[in-house]
């Protein structure tokens, strides 16, 4: 028996890949399949299961395409309607992989169709088990992104009962879930990749000693909004989708300047996913920032619009990098990318922009002086009430795709715009730039540095008042 956990840090998502006597379970694949089937290639083993805990809310899965290359068979949980064919497990059904099992454990509470999957060893023994959503390390799924009739509090009732099956498991079975730390799935969870299910119930607040009515309070406590594409993948998830063959072909076309300017005519975005500093030195106009190197997928489905078409500036050989990321969340409408990325756009002495960077204690100086000035802090509201400099506001970057929350700061205002570390608020500055804001500072470093800078006036964290 082989297990891989594959694990993607731009979602926080854990997917895996099973293996017995030359067959192979993926569960919960990630839209890019070619790892599955590489790694199936190299165990000389074929895939017959796909097991799916639940409609994924965070990212597109690769079910409905890992089945079609491979012949596997789609297994969900009992109450699963799908726009495809699948098998519907019931629950305490068992499956045969190789020399090894896998038991649905239908698990509601997260969504109304999620499931677990026990895996018993060569021995016939509890193993693992793959929690999707229902269990994380640390913490349990959130019960709030069902569309449906029932209240987050039924389905965190739903939630407690499930959990009671898990831990009648022996302690020693280890909890592989599909999300680890920064997921916006859960609310506290840890940076463990597993846990045995004896070290959840002796840590994990979820699984303390309780009836279901203290159970249910807690659990939704505490929860950020969640992610505007949720509903997207969701759906995305449970009724289908196009083949990622198709728009990484297109994605991947090289457009010429012209076409490229071509594209924007025609109201195309322009995606910009270079490093944030070397996007602040110069861009081509109206483009959005969201780079690589932080949480680019989770960024770009809460902040740009779905089947709107898609032009990307990349560094050069990034470009199939970020078109798989993209699809992962759920763009399909990626038109091409710019050839030669901005530098083929300077040299053609085409129109730019750029955003000017400033220090933490250049903020400092200017705002004795500078009766226009405005200190834009675009970090979560918990990490604002944290601390935070003394006269700014707090407009969270996931709410400034709404161009009404930016009503309040005027043409003529000098915004220095930061965040904790510099990402996020070269994104938003971006933003800005698109909606007219031109007067914009980018504050180097973020609130971790400007909390360094002294005599600077700060506001620290609120106290919890027992």
């Amino acid at each position: 028996m082989y297990i891989e956990q594959l694990y993607t840090n731009c979602l926080s998502e854990a997917t895996y890949f099973i293996e017995s006597n030359g067959e192979v379970a993926g569960n919960d694949p990630l839209r890019d399949i070619d790892k599955y089937i590489q790694l199936a290639e190299q165990k000389n083993a074929v895939i017959k299961y796909i097991f799916e805990t639940h409609f994924h809310a965070d990212f597109v899965s690769g079910h409905i395409d890992l089945a079609k290359k491979t012949g596997a068979q789609i297994i969900y949980g009992p109450d699963a309607e799908t726009g495809f064919e699948k098998y519907s497990a019931k629950d305490q059904e068992r499956f045969t992989l190789g020399n090894v099992q896998f038991q649905a454990i239908h698990t509601p509470g997260h969504t109304l169709e999620s499931t677990c999957y026990l895996l018993y060893d060569e021995q016939q023994q509890p193993h693992a088990l793959f929690t999707g959503d229902t269990l994380f390390v640390g913490d349990v799924g959130r019960p709030d992104l069902f569309s449906g009739n029932l209240s987050k509090e039924a389905l965190a009732g739903y939630l407690y009962e499930s959990l009671q099956k898990i831990k009648q498991l022996a302690p020693e079975v280890k909890v592989y879930p599909a999300h680890g730390p920064g997921s916006s799935c859960g609310k506290n969870l840890g940076p463990n990749p597993f846990s045995p299910i004896g070290g959840e119930i002796a840590t994990n607040y979820a699984l303390q000693p309780q009836t279901k009515e203290p159970f249910i309070t807690p659990v939704p406590e505490g929860l950020s909004t969640p992610p505007v594409y949720f509903p997207v993948n969701a759906a995305l998830n449970k009724n289908g989708y196009e083949n990622i063959d198709n728009i990484m072909n297109k994605g991947l076309t090289a457009l010429s300047i012209e076409a490229f300017k071509k594209e924007i005519e025609d109201d195309a975005i322009i995606l910009d996913t270079r490093n944030a500093t070397e996007f602040t030195q110069g861009f081509i106009p109206n483009a959005i920032s969201i780079g690589l190197e932080g949480r680019f997928a989770e960024w770009a489905g809460v902040l740009l619009p779905f089947h709107h078409k898609l032009v990307l500036v990349t560094d050069i050989g990034k470009e199939e990098e970020t078109i798989t990321r993209l699809t992962r969340v759920g763009f399909d409408q990626i038109i091409g990318y710019l050839a030669g990325s901005y530098q083929a756009w300077v040299d053609a002495g085409e129109k730019i922009d750029l955003i000017i960077d400033v220090e933490p204690d250049e903020l400092k100086m200017d705002m004795n002086y500078d009766t226009r000035l405005v200190i834009l802090d675009v970090r979560k509201e918990l990490e604002f009430e944290s601390g935070h400099v003394q006269t700014a506001v707090n407009i969270p970057l996931q709410t400034m795709n709404d161009v009404a929350v930016l009503s309040n700061i005027e043409d003529n205002d000098n915004v220095y715009i930061h965040c904790a570390g510099g990402y996020r608020s070269v994104i938003a500055a971006s933003i800005m730039k698109k909606q007219g804001f031109h007067n914009i500072r980018n504050v180097l470093g973020g609130y971790d540095q400007i909390k360094l800078v002294p005599e600077m006036p700060l506001v620290a964290a609120k106290e919890v008042l027992n």
